[in-house]
């Protein structure tokens, strides 16, 4: 059974009241049960557990069976939309999260330094993960060196270590659509791949990033760190109804990476800038403490490093970070949120080494919500819990805004 809409459902229902949602992501959260432990397993996190005992547990999936969800689209289940009815590219999350304005008739792409060898087949898909620092004057080149391609301006915005945003501006003469796949073959050893448009109208847009692709080329030739690019997620501004709208949930993101503040700013939330690119769980803290005292009932928290050790295959960085966040989790409850939501927005289990289509632990604690009382939080605990192992994710807002009192009734 498919869920509700929750943009027709929730915004009759929805209610401004004086109660706070604290809604924490920690990207990447869950593993696989089998005979090797979990990160969580494998961590120790005492508060997570004692909080766990108070709240309702389950583990949720924010596509469907068998489907691994990228970063965008779990964020977008997470927060009540249905993934399946959205086109939103990881381009366009990017920009918006570095700040980039982008219309309705601009495409964003999100791209990757690389590295390929003479015979132009990628041999490092993120240029030895260059640091952030060591990749600006790469990007100083291609922002000098690249500016109109195929009578369309070209923007180019570093982001954090070999990523970037580049956007292409529609204009009278030539309004863009983006429904163009990436030209990343997603495994080294390939060549990098045309831009290849998945309808007629989109045929510009891809002869740009084409052009764009084979322009940085010919500016990085020789380049050590990086010679190349490999462009992504490249995608136009669809509609959508805001976060306000649905939900009249005043709501700010806190977090680090620019693609999750591009989720917060294309639903309307409200973004904390002054979270360093390099801030760890305890400065994110301080800014919600900072936040706090603010006009905010909805506080949108980001934990990155459980997904980064994760795709990395390493379990055991992956259960610090779950450590470290766990110490800072009476810092969290000191505020007295109405409501807390511990998720993630997929699984990266470590012996993967990637995304996956499990299903993500969460628990959730509030006045109404039956705790299940048991002792411990991860994905065995949680998959026994009363939410049971295949929740849809999209209907953790709804519980999380009827436990803070926020949803009128359905019908007379």
């Amino acid at each position: 059974m498919r869920e509700p809409s929750n943009p027709s459902l929730l915004a009759p229902l929805a209610r401004k009241t004086g109660s706070r949602i604290v809604f924490i992501v920690m990207d990447g959260l869950g593993g696989v049960i089998g005979d090797e432990p979990t990160a969580l397993q494998r961590s120790t996190h005492p508060h997570l557990d004692a909080l766990a005992a108070e709240s309702a547990l389950g583990r949720c999936l924010h596509v469907a069976d068998g489907i691994t969800p990228g970063s965008g689209p779990g964020h977008f289940a997470l927060f009540g939309y249905d993934p399946l009815d959205l086109e939103i590219g990881r381009g366009l999350l990017e920009a918006l999260g570095l700040g980039v304005d982008v219309g309705s008739e601009d495409v964003a792409i999100r791209g990757n330094l690389c590295h390929i060898d003479a015979d132009g087949n990628v041999t490092d898909r993120r240029a030895g993960r260059v640091a952030t620092e060591d990749a600006a004057p790469i990007f100083k080149q291609l922002q000098g060196g690249i500016a109109d391609l195929e009578g369309v301006d070209v923007e180019i915005h570093p982001g954090l270590q070999y990523r970037f945003a580049a956007v292409l501006r529609g204009n009278d003469l030539h309004g863009l659509v983006g429904n163009v796949d990436d030209t990343d073959p997603q495994v080294e050893g390939k060549p990098i791949l045309a831009a290849h448009a998945r309808d007629a109208a989109s045929g510009h847009a891809a002869r740009v990033a084409d052009a764009l692709g084979a322009r940085a080329q010919e500016i990085l030739a020789g380049g050590e760190i990086a010679n190349a690019v490999l462009l992504r997620g490249i995608s136009g501004r669809p509609p959508i109804m805001t976060y306000p709208e649905m939900t009249r949930l005043t709501s700010c993101c806190i977090a680090a990476y620019p693609a999750y503040r591009g989720v917060a700013r294309m639903l309307g939330m409200d973004i904390k800038w002054d979270v360093a690119s390099t801030a760890s769980i305890a400065d994110e803290v301080d800014v919600l403490e900072q936040a706090w005292g603010e006009d905010y009932d909805f506080f949108f928290l980001h934990v990155k490093a459980t997904d980064s050790a994760g795709e990395d295959g390493d379990e055991e960085r992956k259960a610090k970070v779950i450590e470290a966040f766990d110490e800072q989790l009476p810092r969290i409850r000191a505020l007295e949120p109405d409501v807390i939501v511990v998720c993630g927005d997929h699984s990266t289990p470590g012996p993967m080494a990637g995304h996956s289509w499990h299903a993500s632990p969460f628990l959730l604690q509030g006045p109404w919500s039956e705790a299940d009382g048991g002792t411990s939080f991860d994905e065995v605990a949680c998959d026994a819990g009363r939410f049971g192992g295949r929740f849809p994710a999209m209907g953790l807002i709804r519980l999380a805004m009827a436990n803070a009192g926020k949803l009128a009734k359905f019908g007379a």
